[in-house]
């Protein structure tokens, strides 16, 4: 008899609810509170508090807010507000009841301005931390990439400062207003500037205009990847304008604060190539697998039909250059700031040279740049050059688009809200969520070993051979069989002892259930009792 629903009448009382056993074993949700503990947000923040006054939301709460805002991408705080109520799960999460009062969007907002950025990047540094405890972290080696970050702002908000015109717009004392918040939240100790201080945007003024392939409003976010597990070990975020090579030493001193191990080989792509960098790690002990930035150069002389400055030979005891026409080239002058010596010859040597069209094109002819720790320089690109450093870059393209990639599905390639300091909050919490996937991965689904697969694999292969020779020593081992009939049915008698033994490997000693793929087999092959009459 068929069923018919009755009209729902909601009931004033329920009893015997209990809303973790409505939230399923293996949710994620379950495995973050398992792993991390959300407690810490108590000492971080209670000198920001005062003893008087409205009771806020609990710290833990809040955190616990931002991050399901994050790791489910929800559109908006006032969205995760409306649909908190909705979900059990996130009830359970952040400890709340069905009858819960929940809080006001806005308090998110205002927990941010109030707490800067300190708890998020602690948070992150935690997590971190965590990460290293459960040796996901080896930290000798480590890859370094940027990428850009849609700003929260249209291009049409972009203005002239030099121009007098936007002053007499009555959103002119707004811009001053967001310019004092800025300069309110700018970490002193970071000194990177945009470039282009001219054109800004009236909506955000922290954000850069950048122009690859279409002018956009940007960030640049700077992220350090072990590379054991991809733990996101180091990351900043800066206007999108900012030269990425200017955040590779900071990357790895931050590295080193958060994991406690100093990298001893660093890979990131030729943009990271610049002098400054190779001798900086060589003055730490790194080997740079970067591809040097002055192939570039080289590149474009060649198109010029020009010598390279390899074909000038350095006397290193007469400190000069020889030219490929066997001219001398003397130290010309010193450039103090870039820590570099311009080595020419003298103007009319050049003039009357008969190798000029394929030296240079100058008028007062060549001149090679040589820096005052060339012989260091030299051998860090010598060693980018080596065929492991290939390997790492080649392996670094792959890894970093990687991490890059799963960041987008927490709404990364789009900066939530407005001003730098915002957008380095939300890229401690996308971080964060992307190593605690990694963690809850590698510790609580925990792999069999390499040894016990290795073990596994070499027994297997080992009983499977000696079955197929003691089959195939069977089949040429009896001539008075005819061997087109006789060899069909032992290859099918092998078929069914590799499947039989490859079952047992895997399923154990039980007995072999044999399934409608092979039945087939089974009834053609050879029997026990017709193999040792044969």
């Amino acid at each position: 008899m068929m069923g018919m629903q009755q009209s729902p009448q909601s009931s004033l009382f329920y009893i015997g609810i209990n809303i973790d056993k409505r939230v399923r074993c293996n949710h994620p949700l379950r495995r973050v509170k398992q792993l991390i503990d959300f407690d810490f947000a108590y000492n971080e923040v209670k000198e920001r508090y005062g003893t008087n006054g409205n009771v806020s939301v609990p710290p833990p709460v809040i955190l616990k807010l931002m991050l399901l805002l994050i790791f489910y991408n929800v559109r908006s705080e006032r969205e995760l507000m409306d649909t908190l109520p909705e979900r059990i799960d996130w009830l359970w999460f952040l400890g709340y009841d069905l009858d819960s009062e929940i809080p006001n969007h806005s308090v998110l907002s205002k927990a941010r301005k109030k707490w800067g950025i300190e708890i998020f990047q602690s948070f992150f540094e935690r997590i971190v931390l965590q990460c290293v405890e459960a040796c996901l972290v080896d930290g000798r080696k480590i890859f370094i990439d940027s990428s850009l970050v849609d700003a929260n702002a249209s291009n049409n908000s972009v203005i002239d400062i030099r121009n007098l015109k936007h002053q007499l717009r009555k959103n002119y004392k707004k811009l001053e207003d967001r310019l004092e918040d800025k300069s309110e939240s700018t970490n002193p100790s970071l000194t990177y500037e945009k470039k282009n201080n001219r054109y800004i945007s009236s909506t955000d003024p922290d954000a850069a205009i950048v122009n690859r392939g279409k002018p956009k409003l940007s960030y640049q976010v700077h992220r350090a990847v072990d590379e054991r597990s991809e733990i996101i070990t180091a990351t900043e975020a800066t206007a999108g304008d900012i030269n990425e090579a200017h955040l590779m030493i900071p990357l790895i001193e931050q590295h080193k604060m958060t994991t406690g191990a100093t990298a001893n080989t660093v890979v990131a792509d030729s943009k990271y190539g610049t002098i400054e960098n190779f001798l900086s790690c060589h003055d730490r002990g790194i080997h740079a697998h970067i591809p040097d930035l002055r192939e570039a150069a080289v590149k474009r002389t060649a198109k010029l039909n020009i010598f390279s400055e390899d074909h000038f030979l350095y006397d290193t005891e007469r400190d000069v250059y020889h030219c490929p026409a066997g001219n001398v080239l003397k130290p010309k002058s010193l450039h103090v700031s870039r820590q570099s010596r311009d080595y020419a010859a003298r103007k009319k040597v050049c003039a009357v040279c008969q190798l000029r069209e394929q030296c240079t094109q100058n008028k007062t002819g060549r001149t090679i740049k040589r820096h005052l720790r060339q012989e260091e320089l030299d051998k860090m690109r010598e060693t980018s050059r080596s065929s492991k450093a290939k390997r790492d870059i080649k392996t670094r393209q792959h890894l970093m688009e990687r991490s890059f990639a799963k960041s987008t599905r927490y709404g990364f390639d789009e900066a939530r809200w407005r001003g730098l300091w915002r957008m380095r909050i939300q890229e401690y919490l996308t971080c964060a969520i992307q190593n605690i996937q990694v963690m809850i991965n590698h510790v609580l689904k925990p792999k069999k070993s390499a040894v016990a697969v290795a073990i596994a694999i070499k027994a297997s292969t080992g009983r499977i051979l000696f079955v197929l020779i003691e089959a195939i020593s069977g089949v040429f081992g009896r001539q008075h069989y005819h061997y087109e009939s006789f060899f069909l049915k032992s290859l099918m008698h092998i078929k069914f002892k590799l499947k039989t033994q490859l079952q047992k490997t895997y399923l154990g000693n039980s007995p072999w259930r044999p399934d409608p793929e092979f039945t087939g087999l089974r009834q053609t092959s050879i029997n026990e009792e017709e193999w040792d009459k044969a």
